[in-house]
């Protein structure tokens, strides 16, 4: 039985469109693609059953959608990578995903990601999201380390999708930006859509996802760089990147959104999942994990501290 995905309308989207708000709130799947599961019948608002495309949301509703699969031949393989788990059980693990691995398999990246990963040491997991991200209840860019939370089984995935719809699962980031960022805290809501010149892309647009990001500044290195800690309250695809990017701090090491001239010799951008809080599907127990900041990381605040220091 597939499980459905779980969705709360939030005041940005008070009365719009139900196929709006599904097309805003569901990757990979075309607004009319969203309408046709909608007059299938896939679709619940409060748990009634509704089935006009133009039905008006309100802000708290509940919307659950059972998506229908998407068309493909690809099944992800199982290979033997080493992971690091921070925990596990019959129902979920939490994984310090490394910088460098992908997640899920995509067109032209079959192999050697968490996915593959999984499917060895796990032998099966969740089937919610299809046969190529099993599993996958939430999403790191590939060169962004730190936790994630996996589903081992559909009632732990649907659980988990619904806490994070809900904000109820933390999820904190630290990251290391250009510039010296003169406000300590504050909220960054701003729309996030793909870049029209770049597909591979994403920008801030008016027209784009509900998107916000709250963010507070942990050290200052003079006006060079600062460290800040930043707090997802929604999850769109490079979210911290774009958001930092538009505050004019775009992260350190950043290839896609930094500066174009690095001073330090990365592989990608210095952003660290470092903390995920979350209720465990089957007990109910606020479970809380920390993963330390890399090596990589840790030596350039090192070199950073000791430049600024001697000023």
């Amino acid at each position: 039985m597939v499980e459905p995905q779980v969705l709360v309308v939030e005041e940005p989207f008070h009365g719009a469109r139900l196929d709006k708000f599904l097309a805003e709130h569901v990757e990979d799947y075309t607004r009319s693609s969203l309408k046709n599961m909608i007059e299938n019948e896939q679709v619940l608002c409060n748990e009634k059953l509704v089935t006009k495309a133009g039905t008006v949301v309100k802000k708290g509703d509940v919307i659950s959608i059972v998506l229908s699969p998407r068309v493909t031949n690809e099944q992800a393989i199982p290979e033997d990578i080493p992971l690091n788990v921070v925990y596990e059980d019959n129902d979920v693990a939490v994984i310090n995903k490394p910088q460098g691995m992908t997640v899920h398999p995509a067109v032209g990246n079959w192999t050697g990601t968490l996915v593959n990963a999984l499917l060895f040491k796990y032998k099966t997991m969740s089937d919610t999201n299809g046969n190529i991200r099993p599993g996958i209840v939430h999403r790191l860019d590939k060169d962004t380390s730190g936790l994630m939370v996996v589903a081992k089984n559909n009632k732990a995935h649907v659980a988990l999708a619904e806490q994070i719809a809900n904000k109820t699962c933390h999820r904190e980031y630290i990251a290391l930006v250009e510039g010296n960022v003169k406000q300590e805290t504050g909220d960054i809501v701003q729309p996030i859509a793909r870049d029209k010149k770049d597909r591979l892309r994403m920008a801030v647009d008016p027209n784009g996802k509900y998107a916000k990001t709250h963010f507070e500044v942990l050290e200052h290195f003079d006006t060079a760089y600062t460290l800040v800690k930043w707090v997802l309250s929604t999850g769109r695809t490079h979210q911290i990147r774009v958001h930092a990017k538009w505050l004019g701090h775009p992260i350190v090491g950043d290839p896609v959104y930094g500066f174009h001239k690095q001073k330090f010799a990365l592989n990608g951008q210095l952003l660290h999942a470092v903390r995920l809080e979350f209720v465990h599907p089957t007990t109910g127990k606020k479970m809380q994990f920390e993963a330390p900041l890399p090596p990589y990381f840790v030596n350039v605040l090192d070199k950073l501290r000791k430049q600024f220091s001697k000023r």
